[in-house]
């Protein structure tokens, strides 16, 4: 495995989560970059804020998180995305999404583009796409990816906010696709494709969209990793859970950060196992780093 610090790319939401113990910044690409930073990779957010109080604490936030803001768009006409979570007895979040945000709004610029062009790997996903705008620009984005960059497309089935178009459109242009047991049936359904066990399922997927990997990941409970070469399962780390929010994306920081360096799938399932129940543990989805508790979950991420 190399040991190259690679360019990696957030691209998509960015929101306050309104929780009820007060407001933290969140959005799958903050909380994927923020964890490929610390990994040692060079993790970068592209998304889109307001320009509002919301924005400009989003910009601060960022900064204090140790990610840069230049690929951070300002949008004057909309709100700085948000979304009201309810969190029930298992730490298991629901979600109230506003519409109509900057980040439905995202533009196709020749920085973005020049991003794009560096870029070793660009992780997306469904709820970003949810509008013909932003749609249209991360599929600019991902098209302008480099041949050889590595594509993850993170389903993420939020309300109402999917389509099978987006599906299709979204796994033709990736490498690896990223859902949860919970949507894999659902998302099956959507692309009429028969679905009997997460096995076969990933199986399909794979072959059906020329993937060189899957992954289906099942909470505490672990996770299943298939490729060409064969599959693998893992069973988890089992933990006290604070909150789950952030803890996806945290896997599938790892995920890639693994994939990247040529690892096995194994290694690959271990390292985003242990790295996901970490966040899972703690409050949110940029939880602070303590050496001595993250001394275990980082070495095994070298």
């Amino acid at each position: 495995m190399t040991a190259k610090n690679h360019v990696v790319v957030g691209l998509g939401e960015v929101l306050w989560d309104l929780l009820p113990g007060g407001k933290q910044l969140g959005g799958a690409p903050t909380n994927f970059a923020y964890i490929t930073n610390l990994l040692g990779n060079n993790g970068i957010v592209a998304s889109r804020v307001g320009a509002d109080d919301l924005g400009r604490e989003a910009r601060q936030a960022l900064e204090n998180l140790g990610l840069r803001t230049a690929h951070l768009q300002l949008d004057s006409a909309h709100p700085t995305g948000a979304v009201k979570v309810q969190l029930d007895a298992a730490g298991q979040p629901k979600f109230e999404i506003s519409e109509n945000v900057a980040w439905d709004f995202l533009a196709w610029t020749p920085e973005w583009n020049a991003l794009a062009s560096e870029a070793d790997a660009v992780c997306f996903g469904s709820l970003a796409q949810r509008s013909p705008v932003s749609h249209k620009t991360i599929r600019e984005f991902v098209n302008a990816a480099r041949p050889n960059a590595t594509r993850i497309f993170d389903v993420n089935l939020r309300q109402a906010f999917f389509s099978a178009e987006v599906l299709v459109e979204s796994l033709k242009r990736a490498d690896i696709m990223k859902l949860n047991d919970d949507e894999l049936p659902r998302v099956m359904a959507l692309l009429g494709i028969a679905h009997h066990n997460e096995q076969s399922s990933a199986e399909s997927l794979l072959r059906t969209f020329s993937l060189k990997l899957v992954c289906v990941t099942r909470g505490a409970n672990g996770s299943l990793l298939v490729n060409n070469s064969g599959s693998h399962h893992h069973h988890g780390y089992p933990i006290k859970v604070a909150d789950t929010i952030g803890a996806g994306d945290a896997f599938t920081a790892a995920l890639v950060h693994q994939y990247l360096r040529g690892a096995s799938l194994a290694a690959m399932n271990d390292a985003a196992n242990l790295v996901g129940s970490w966040v899972a543990s703690q409050i949110g989805g940029t939880p602070a780093p303590n050496a001595a508790q993250l001394r275990d979950v980082f070495a095994a991420n070298g």
